[in-house]
């Protein structure tokens, strides 16, 4: 799904729990007012937030969903996290503030209203039209993979469980238990609180790029493994940014393969991973001749200015000039090769001294491990 249809979606969704939050807002806190239920009247705050929860979904993608620029190129998404946490702390106030109110009046009995009959039906209607939005909300989070629409279906979700608290709370009350409407309120307010501490670390945990799930991570490592060419892995790191996922990978090859052949090998571990993994939108691969995560160098290796410099200076004497050279950095060590005009295969005093100033060049240099000479047709 293309973001621009999913930003689309997401809106609509937002919109319409929007309209129904409203209604349902309006609705509870005048009859918890009219009908003296104050488990009714939290569950009308648990809506007014909801309401709120949609509003800012709404902002959020549409901040989210702006495209990379020079300030942010790897998008906006995290709009979507920080209005996240936004969200999750204001729950967690609403639900302190709830619960201080219940207090307030449990500690005055008299003071506890009875509620009416009619809050009843209110509580049940509350339930079925939250149990819909829940589930019309999850079937456009999963789509659109949204975390942000997903934690609000789940806020929904708990709006459908506090009315169902807040219809025992009303039954207990007109059964002679005065405290059930308080006592029901108060575990909405604990409900909503816990959903926003739920919000907030998950937020938190994605701002300070937290890894993917260790179980995902391994099957990661598993198709990195499986594409040709890919010797091993030694550094694998992984993030979250919005419903979006970022892979860095350190991947292994054949020390001895042209750079072009490495980078088309770290190429298709990114298009493996992108087409694998739905949530992954981007993947860097750095490709490594071995696995040198723990290596540590004493002295700057040799450069190829410092290598091409040494050779002018002991193969001076050869009368036919190195046509190329390559440079192998392995094993904390350096290995060079020498491509030389095959027309030198034939003359023997001169292969000679160029095996004499092969051998002085290593026995003199120490970082230089190894020589071999190619002749090139």
């Amino acid at each position: 799904m293309g973001s621009a249809a999913a930003d689309k979606l997401k809106k609509r969704a937002s919109l319409v729990g929007a309209a129904i939050n409203v209604l349902q807002t309006l609705i509870k806190l005048t009859f918890g007012i009219v009908g003296q239920s104050a488990a009714l009247l939290a569950d009308g705050i648990h809506s007014l937030s909801d309401l709120l929860s949609d509003l800012l979904v709404i902002v959020a993608v549409r901040f989210g969903s702006r495209e990379a620029d020079g300030d942010h190129p790897y998008g906006h998404r995290r709009f979507e996290t920080i209005a996240t946490v936004i969200l999750g702390v204001s729950l967690i106030g609403i639900g302190a503030a709830i619960i201080w109110h219940i207090l307030e009046r449990v500690h005055h009995p008299e003071t506890l209203p009875i509620p009416e009959m009619n809050t009843l039906g209110i509580a049940a209607v509350s339930i079925l039209l939250n149990e819909w939005l829940y589930h019309y909300t999850k079937r456009i989070a999963k789509a659109t993979r949204s975390k942000l629409l997903m934690a609000n279906a789940w806020h929904q979700r708990s709006d459908a469980l506090s009315s169902l608290v807040v219809l025992c709370g009303i039954i207990g009350v007109l059964q002679g238990y005065p405290f059930a409407d308080a006592i029901a309120a108060a575990v909405v307010a604990l409900m909503v609180a816990k959903i926003g501490i739920n919000l907030v670390f998950d937020s938190i945990k994605e701002l300070v790029d937290t890894s993917l799930p260790p179980s995902l991570v391994t099957e990661i490592h598993k198709v990195i493994l499986g594409v040709e060419g890919v010797q091993g892995i030694h550094l694998l790191r992984t993030r979250r940014m919005g419903e979006d996922a970022y892979i860095d990978a350190h991947i292994v090859v054949d020390p001895r393969i042209t750079v072009s052949e490495g980078h088309c090998i770290g190429d298709a571990v990114r298009d493996r991973l992108i087409s694998r993994f739905d949530d992954v939108l981007d993947v860097l691969v750095h490709v490594d001749p071995e696995d040198d995560q723990d290596f540590i160098a004493n002295d700057p290796p040799l450069s190829r200015v410092m290598v091409q410099q040494l050779l002018d200076k002991y193969l001076a004497g050869l009368d036919a000039t190195v046509a190329e050279f390559r440079i192998h950095y392995l094993d904390k060590h350096i290995e060079v090769e020498i491509i030389l005009p095959f027309a030198v295969v034939g003359q023997a005093e001169q292969l000679a001294l160029l095996e004499k100033q092969c051998r002085l060049l290593q026995a003199n240099v120490q970082q230089l491990h190894n020589i071999e000479v190619f002749f090139k047709l």
